[in-house]
């Protein structure tokens, strides 16, 4: 689905794209990331942080495209239109979305150390390509 049709069905919002709530967004992914590569911190906060990053980078993506959501889970879907991504890394944001919310909602951490590290590898990859958009 394209993000005209997810503006049509109503899942997306448009809304003119703002260059200081965009370096606001990337500002805030950058340093989450960096601390989620600090290996003195718990799993679970790294997990937590490097999440939040990567969904701070794909909401600026998003929101340079010219949209915005209030559904959490569909900046990380519409990767594949903002940024041209890969279904597979895009995937690997999608479930790292569904294992927050286990451990967000329902207390039950379902991580590992090879899901962290792909999770971070990706997001400094997506990093890289949304801090080339600047709006």
């Amino acid at each position: 689905m394209t993000l005209e049709n997810l503006f049509k069905i109503g899942n997306l919002h448009r809304e003119p794209p703002d260059s200081k709530e965009f370096k606001g967004l990337v500002l805030s992914a950058q340093d989450r990331l960096e601390d989620a590569q600090n290996s003195s911190l718990s799993f679970a906060s790294r997990f937590d942080l490097a999440y939040n990053a990567a969904h701070g980078f794909a909401l600026a993506a998003l929101r340079t495209a010219g949209y915005r959501t209030d559904k959490r889970y569909l900046v990380f879907q519409c990767l594949v239109h903002t940024v041209s991504m890969e279904n597979a890394k895009m995937r690997v944001f999608s479930l790292c979305h569904e294992r927050r919310n286990l451990a967000e909602y329902e207390g039950h951490m379902d991580v590992d150390e090879q899901l962290l590290a792909e999770l971070i590898k990706n997001t400094l990859e997506l990093a890289k390509t949304v801090e080339s958009l600047g709006v």
